[in-house]
């Protein structure tokens, strides 16, 4: 199926099995940042084996937080207080802006200067969304033009802000409640649209006291964490990859253990359920403040939809999929307020737009969206290309699951920068 950079992807007649899906990104970062600041030896259980979240471990590692792979699995991150070491080299974020982003946070309120660079698709992410706030606080943030990386931070004693962002971002709210453990008072955010709380949930789980009301959540400064033991749930936006190739095929069944079910990521089951995939969620559980369960998908007729405004943000990292697999539905896909998919690790609707009519599919590109018409249009195979962006190469290879012929998908490596493991489980689900 695949020789590392190139995938082929063969059409399938249905998909079923169960998989196992890695640790969540977004929980990952957070547990080993906070863990590096924590007083004592944290331990996480099927931490993600993303190369994005390697990027936090190697960046903390480099800010004198030691950690270690037990042979288990189990990530070991012995803390170091909120005191970080002075690095000696540049902070190589790789590909992460979850890394670059909420990582600076925490190096505002050090006593000292830090660099952060990333690889060329970082490189070109806006960063100003957190500069501002940061710089608002009293830390000196320079970049490159138009607030891109390579970021350099002087941090120092920081002072608590109430501030509102323009986009609703959890990366954005999860940098200010984490440098407002280092900050003089009380530190609030108001956000536009509610995001993911994945930061509020894991500073409470290291000790932390934050309050979240709505679309506000608070932090006072000069509180100390603990360490932690945890599992890391398995990733919803990775899920969101296999469920959607149920729903190409109807009568296909997959079943997903121990699955992150956190309200403010759910909003994705919910929109399967309306456009007509079969969702149920056995063995509901918490970890550490998180939802889990276990989710059982069958697939049905697939009908489409319109995803809009608070959906948008919450699918943020769901919508290229969906719209991949949308042209097989009945009734298409309309995606509004989707600005923010244009400065991902590629622009996302011109890749999504790119590989479709690639694939023989009609799509109308909108600078904040799409529309692409259902009524079963019939996709072929195609040389696509993965523009470097994990989330359209594994997108593509779902969609190709359902075209006539075989499709190559070119940079299907970058799926490793969340989930390495994705094509060979995959076409372990395959029928053929």
């Amino acid at each position: 199926m695949a020789d590392g950079s190139t995938v082929i992807v063969r059409p399938a007649r249905a998909v079923n099995g169960v998989v196992r899906i890695p640790g969540d990104k977004s929980v990952s970062h957070r547990y080993a940042m906070l863990a590096a600041i924590a007083e004592g030896t944290s331990r996480f259980r099927n931490f993600s084996a993303a190369r994005d979240c390697a990027s936090t471990l190697d960046c903390v590692a480099k800010l004198g937080c030691e950690w270690k792979r037990l042979d288990d699995g189990t990530i070991e991150v012995h803390g170091v207080g909120p005191r970080l070491k002075a690095p000696s080299e540049v902070l190589d974020c790789g590909n992460s802006g979850s890394t670059m982003r909420m990582l600076s946070g925490i190096l505002a309120g050090q006593s000292f200067t830090s660099e952060l660079c990333g690889d060329e698709s970082l490189s070109r992410r806006p960063m100003a969304r957190i500069m501002k706030p940061l710089s608002e606080m009293g830390a000196k943030i320079s970049a490159s033009d138009g607030g891109r990386p390579p970021l350099k931070i002087q941090g120092g004693a920081l002072k608590a802000i109430h501030y509102k962002p323009e986009v609703a971002s959890a990366q954005v709210k999860s940098c200010i409640l984490f440098a407002g453990l280092f900050a003089d008072g009380e530190t609030v955010v108001e956000e536009p649209i509610r995001t993911r709380d994945h930061g509020e949930i894991a500073l409470r789980a290291f000790g932390a006291d934050v309050e979240r009301a709505g679309n506000v959540s608070r932090i006072a400064g000069g509180q100390r964490l603990r360490a932690i033991e945890a599992h890391v749930p398995g990733d919803l936006s990775s899920a969101a990859f296999f469920l959607c190739a149920a729903a190409l095929f109807p009568g296909s069944q997959i079943t997903l253990p121990g699955i992150l079910m956190n309200p403010t990521r759910a909003r994705l089951l919910d929109i399967l359920l309306q456009m007509g995939l079969k969702v149920s969620v056995a063995h509901l559980d918490e970890h550490q403040g998180e939802l889990v369960g276990t989710i059982e998908a069958r697939g049905v007729a697939w009908t489409g939809g319109v995803i809009a405004g608070a959906d948008t943000a919450a699918l943020i990292d769901e919508i290229p999929v969906l719209a991949a697999i949308a042209p097989y539905s009945e009734g298409g896909l309309e995606v509004r307020d989707a600005k923010e998919l244009r400065v991902k690790e590629s622009d996302r609707i011109a890749a999504v737009a790119t590989n479709l009519r690639k694939m023989g599919a009609e799509i109308e590109e909108r600078p904040d969206g799409m529309r692409i018409p259902g009524g079963g249009q019939h996709l072929h195979g195609a040389e696509l290309d993965s523009f470097g962006d994990h989330r359209i190469a594994m997108a593509f290879a779902v969609a190709a699951l359902r075209a006539e012929g075989e499709t190559v998908i070119l940079g299907a490596d970058a799926a490793g920068v969340s989930y390495p493991a994705f094509f060979h489980d995959l076409e372990n689900i395959a029928v053929l």
